[in-house]
């Protein structure tokens, strides 16, 4: 008998082996129950069609969700057009230090709501005669996109994998059952939207619509959604039996699979929104027509045909970089028991690598529509009145998105994003006109899928969200920042330069003299927070606010920058030179720190989650320890005295500020903090929910987007002219490697450290190129050609 006891051996830590593979690695999310909650729930998508899984046993939920399915209509340019005409009495009244009439004035210059991202609907599979289960096991495996269930029930095995493909543009459901017969589950569909059923051969479709006008959820307002079937973007679902062995019967409203061992499912789904400034009603695109021919290409194919092709086009984007932190003797766990383990303290350098890579697959699965970036929850809203609308949010969170793009050499899923700035300059004419007589173009606090630019609150708004104006100064210098990673003088020439003129243009109009000649802005506030003046009134409104003098100050640097890269020099650059040398200067307060006020003020909440005032060190440049040491200083002051606990997004970009401070270990101390356990339904600020995804709470996607993009800026730094490696390396990390992340300047690079120390670095020119490579005390100049690499040993 001795002599089968190595080969069982081997066979059975085989075994173990294999599954450790498949579960303890940092490209898979694996539990071993199904999801309770959206929160437990797993995430797919192709860029535009999103499903949330929950994996249930007798019934499987999922939800459906269009990137183009929001409520509304193009924007309405003409509304409050003479808004502009209180600006004087505001000024006055700032000038004269009256900041109560000040606040209650400046509610005049606010307009209406933004619209909202719209649940497409609710898919269920409801399993026939499924006894208790066991060996239970769900995944998501987000090196390739797919999602599986596995369980035992009535000595029968289950398998489902589902994956929502790019080039196919389906949703694809493989149900298998590996008995004869055992297979019978039946399909419906609910939605919160308005809809109809139809049937056809094998196939079940669903046409509806949205609202027209859906108010945010903090709105209380009679009637807050409206329908009306002669208005909003139409959407058609699909749902076809492509493949099966058993028997498809279709009613009014269900489609049926019976005594089947297979059943491949495909789901098509198309809206017919055409662009922001098309009503989706009556210009709207065919969405019936749409799906119905993505389905029928779709169901040429064999679904092994069809994940080849998804997974080849997903791997494309997924492949290009790689992560890693070195071993780990973190224990074989379930992804949310693995969470709680960190929570403890306990190391997982692995988990820490599965939150960089599942960062990289949110922004692949909810950022490939034209014009259409991912907003505040990405892709995925059950809601029909969600969070904040799921809207764009510009004083932070949907620039924080794309942090991740560039460096994480994803330049192309950039380009929704610049697609829609294009958008906002076109509304954003008018809003600047209407509410602030100025020229250019300008861009306020909330917009959504129809490039809303208007200051929102109904003039009774909280002024210190509402009435924030920046977001076009803000959103340009991504405009800049995809240049300097793509090195693309084509998109430079003919739509960042013009964009960038003209969100500067509105800064040229906006800015006033102070009492000591400076250029500032007023009225200005800073996004969302409140100051207290020495005599105890607690305002938002002011003037001289150091984040809208910090954004400028970038600005001008991106436009100035652009236009000698194009050759361009005309009397508006010179202007633009003579109000930036004379912008109102950062001032430090008493203690130590960056003054967010034009006076030093105290802050209503001194830990607030917004650091607006901090926009020069990260995501601008012109605040940096080598660069300005006295600032780098009062920064980390200022960082010190807002602490290290606040909501999601606001963690991840203190990761990025801590970086380029050049304190790993802080910023290391961050990361740990963003991924702590959140349960589902759980009130915790700033951690995590048992799926990854970032609990503000509740769910937003920019944490996940903000810490991705710390982990590179704490080992890669960049300017157009200069490369710093390991800038930022926390102690916990003593070893590893990053392959493949993009620099400013068109580059790709790789370096390797030990110990703590960096041994070997590779850059590839993917242009002609100069650039500084620094480390430490050394600096390299460098200068390569296309396609040159240069190996480094350090």
């Amino acid at each position: 008998m001795k002599r089968f006891l190595l080969p069982f051996c081997l066979l059975f830590f085989g075994l173990r082996l294999a599954a450790q593979d498949a579960t303890a690695t940092d490209h898979v999310l694996w539990y071993d129950e199904p999801a309770g909650y959206f929160e437990e729930s797993l995430v797919l998508g192709n860029g535009r069609v999103g499903a949330t899984v929950f994996g249930g046993v007798e019934t499987d939920t999922i939800f459906l969700n269009d990137l183009t399915l929001w409520s509304g209509e193009p924007v309405d340019t003409s509304i409050d057009r003479d808004a502009h005409e209180v600006l004087p009495a505001i000024r006055e009244a700032l000038a004269r230090d009256d900041y109560e009439a000040a606040d209650s004035l400046n509610v005049n210059l606010q307009g209406p709501y933004s619209e909202s991202y719209a649940p497409l609907g609710t898919m269920h599979l409801h399993f026939d005669g499924q006894a208790k289960p066991t060996k239970y096991y769900r995944e998501l495996d987000i090196a390739n996109a797919v999602a599986r269930v596995r369980y035992r029930a009535g000595g029968t095995t289950f398998e489902r994998e589902y994956f929502v493909s790019h080039p196919d543009q389906v949703v694809v459901i493989r149900l298998t059952a590996d008995r004869p017969g055992a297979l019978n589950t039946t399909l419906d569909f609910k939605s919160l939207l308005r809809y109809d059923f139809a049937r056809g051969n094998r196939q079940l479709d669903v046409h509806g619509y949205a609202p027209y006008s859906a108010e945010p959820s903090y709105h209380d307002v009679p009637d807050p959604v409206r329908f009306d079937p002669e208005r909003g973007t139409r959407f058609s679902s699909l749902f076809r039996v492509s493949k099966t062995d058993g028997q498809v019967s279709v009613s009014d409203s269900t489609l049926s699979i019976r005594n089947a061992s297979e059943a491949v499912l495909l789901v098509s789904i198309a809206t017919s929104f055409n662009g922001f400034d098309k009503d989706p009603a009556r210009q709207g695109r065919n969405n019936r027509t749409l799906a119905a021919q993505a389905l029928e290409v779709a169901a040429s194919y064999s679904c092994d045909a069809l994940k080849e092709r998804h997974i080849a086009d997903y791997r494309g984007f997924y492949d290009r970089v790689q992560l890693d932190l070195g071993s780990t003797d973190a224990p074989l766990l379930p992804t949310d028991a693995r969470l709680q383990r960190y929570a403890t303290g306990a190391e997982d350098t692995q988990l820490e690598e599965l939150y960089f890579n599942f960062g990289r697959y949110l922004l692949i699965s909810s950022s490939r529509t034209p014009e259409v970036p991912a907003n505040l929850q990405g892709l995925w809203n059950p809601y029909l009145r969600p969070p904040w609308s799921s809207n764009y949010t510009t004083n932070i969170n949907v620039e924080e998105n794309y942090w991740l793009a560039g460096p994480a050499n994803l330049s192309e899923l950039h380009e929704p994003l610049l697609g829609w700035i294009r958008n906002l300059a076109v509304t954003g004419e008018a809003s600047a006109r209407n509410y602030y007589n100025s020229g250019g173009w300008s861009v306020a606090h909330n917009s959504d899928i129809w490039a809303m630019s208007n200051p929102v609150g109904e003039k009774d708004g909280g002024v210190n969200w509402a009435n924030w104006n920046m977001g076009g100064a803000w959103l340009a210098t991504h405009l800049w920042e995809h240049y300097l990673f793509t090195l693309d003088t084509a998109f430079l020439h003919e739509e960042a330069y013009p964009l960038l003129k003209g969100a500067t243009q509105f800064c040229m109009d906006w800015v006033v003299r102070d009492y000591q000649g400076h250029w500032i802005t007023s009225p200005s506030t800073s996004p969302e927070a409140k100051y207290v003046t020495k005599s105890g009134y607690v305002g938002s409104t002011l003037y001289g606010g150091t984040a809208d003098l910090a954004m400028m100050k970038e600005l001008f640097d991106d436009f100035i920058g652009a236009s000698l890269t194009l050759g361009i020099q005309d009397s508006f650059l010179q202007e633009v030179y003579n109000v930036k040398a004379e912008l109102h200067p950062y001032r430090l307060g008493r203690k130590g720190n960056i003054r967010e006020w034009f006076y030093d003020w105290n802050d209503e909440d001194p830990r607030h989650r917004h650091q607006t005032h901090l926009f020069g060190v990260h995501p601008g440049h012109h605040i940096a320890p080598d660069l300005t040491p006295q600032l780098a200083r009062a920064a980390r002051v200022s960082l010190d005295l807002k602490g290290n606990e606040s909501t999601g997004w606001s963690k991840g970009w203190r990761i990025n500020l801590w970086a380029r401070l050049w304190d790993g270990d802080r910023a290391y101390r961050l990361y740990r903090s963003l991924l702590k356990y959140v349960p589902a339904k759980g009130a915790v600020h700033g951690g995590t929910y048992p799926n990854l995804l970032d609990a503000h709470p509740p769910f937003q996607i920019d944490g996940n987007f903000g810490g991705a993009a710390g982990i590179i800026e704490m080992l890669v730094q960049s300017t157009e002219d200069h490369i710093r490696f390991t800038p930022a390396l926390p102690k916990a990390w003593s070893r590893g490697s990053l392959t493949g992340v993009r620099t400013r300047g068109g580059c790709e690079v790789t370096l390797e450290w030990s110990e703590n120390r960096l041994q070997r670095t590779t850059i590839k020119a993917l242009k002609d190129t100069r650039t500084t490579v620094i480390h430490g005390q050394r600096e390299l100049p460098l200068r390569l050609k296309a396609g040159e690499s240069r190996v480094m040993n350090w």
